[in-house]
């Protein structure tokens, strides 16, 4: 008779261990597929990274490129009055020197130069007084002609040693004009030139679209913001009716706009004057200590340089000017690391 067995059944223990190795193999495996296939980013997310690092280092060289611009305005007006101070100083020493060469020619024909006259005419007006002192020949209105024109003169070389001081650092303000400017069109290219490598899809939704990039444009009710009043009301309003203009930099209105520009002319509207920088727009009025104590009006400057900044609007939003490509539009307020807040 053939023999039935049943088929040796494994002990416990034996499954146990099987059980753990198969696991550890599965483990192993897929630790080392993922080792082995790493997960890495679309070239759209790469030149997304890139745009926007370039974009920030545009914005830098921008304000830059603004507060030299805004140095330059003010030294070369400080020039101008400086000169002509100059001019005016030039034609009150001619007259008076015209006025003494007259009493010496008056002298000479009615007999001779009296001493005194002489040494007024002298080119040494100060050694002309210690001597006319000494000697008692000066009289006083020959002595207040003279010291009118050595004052006149001292005022004149005075005048002449600030402007060629203000010129001096002009010339090298203009110096930091041109670099700004090099450096912003240097990084625009840049910024270009990777775009162009995508498809018109993807670049238009990396610059106006779904990324940082686009600084993530908020549609807004403007029904639903809070109304503001006052001079802080009129920036918001003006503010807002900008939406869609295009981004310039050094721009300051009324068509198109960098971002500090932007809170310029809006204030500007409402007969505030702001400084021209997101850096100096960083120091105006008083701190707000928080996003959530912000009100419409104020300032939200961004970046441990504070290189860019947008006006609050309430609701968690802020209007602004992005970037170059861009338009002006409304974001989240807490979209960019805030560096201070400020209430104009």
């Amino acid at each position: 008779m053939t023999s039935h067995r049943r088929p040796k059944q494994p002990n416990r223990a034996r499954v146990t261990v099987l059980t753990a190795a198969a696991a550890t193999t599965v483990a192993l495996s897929a630790q080392m597929s993922a080792h082995a296939a790493p997960t890495t980013p679309s070239k759209k997310e790469e030149v997304k990274a890139q745009v926007d690092q370039l974009n920030a280092e545009q914005e830098q060289a921008a304000e830059r490129y603004n507060g030299a611009k805004e140095r330059a305005d003010q030294l070369r007006k400080q020039a101008d009055q400086l000169q002509d101070q100059v001019a005016r100083g030039q034609e009150q020493m001619t007259r008076l020197q015209v006025g003494l060469a007259e009493v010496a020619g008056e002298q000479y024909r009615t007999g001779g130069i009296d001493p005194s006259v002489q040494l007024m005419l002298t080119s040494d007006p100060s050694g002309y007084l210690q001597q006319a002192t000494s000697v008692q020949q000066a009289t006083s209105s020959q002595a207040d002609a003279l010291k009118g024109l050595q004052d006149q003169q001292r005022r004149l070389d005075q005048q002449k040693t600030e402007a060629a001081a203000v010129l001096a650092s002009l010339d090298e303000t203009t110096k930091d004009l041109n670099q700004a400017k090099a450096d912003i069109n240097k990084k625009l290219q840049a910024a270009n030139t990777l775009l162009n490598t995508l498809s018109a899809a993807d670049r238009a939704s990396i610059v106006q679209g779904d990324g940082r990039a686009s600084r993530d444009a908020v549609r807004v009710d403007l029904g639903t913001l809070p109304q503001a009043g006052g001079y802080a009301g009129v920036a918001v309003a003006k503010a807002m009716s900008k939406q869609g203009a295009p981004y310039h930099w050094s721009s300051a209105g009324p068509d198109q706009f960098d971002c500090s520009g932007l809170m310029v002319w809006a204030y500007r509207q409402a007969n505030v004057s702001l400084p021209r920088t997101s850096q100096e727009q960083g120091n105006v009025g008083t701190r707000v200590p928080s996003l959530a104590e912000a009100q419409p009006g104020d300032l939200v400057i961004y970046g441990s340089d504070r290189h860019h900044v947008g006006m609050y609007i309430g609701n968690g939003l802020v209007v602004h000017a992005p970037h170059s490509g861009d338009v002006v539009k409304v974001m989240k307020a807490d979209a960019m690391p805030i560096n201070t807040i400020r209430r104009v």
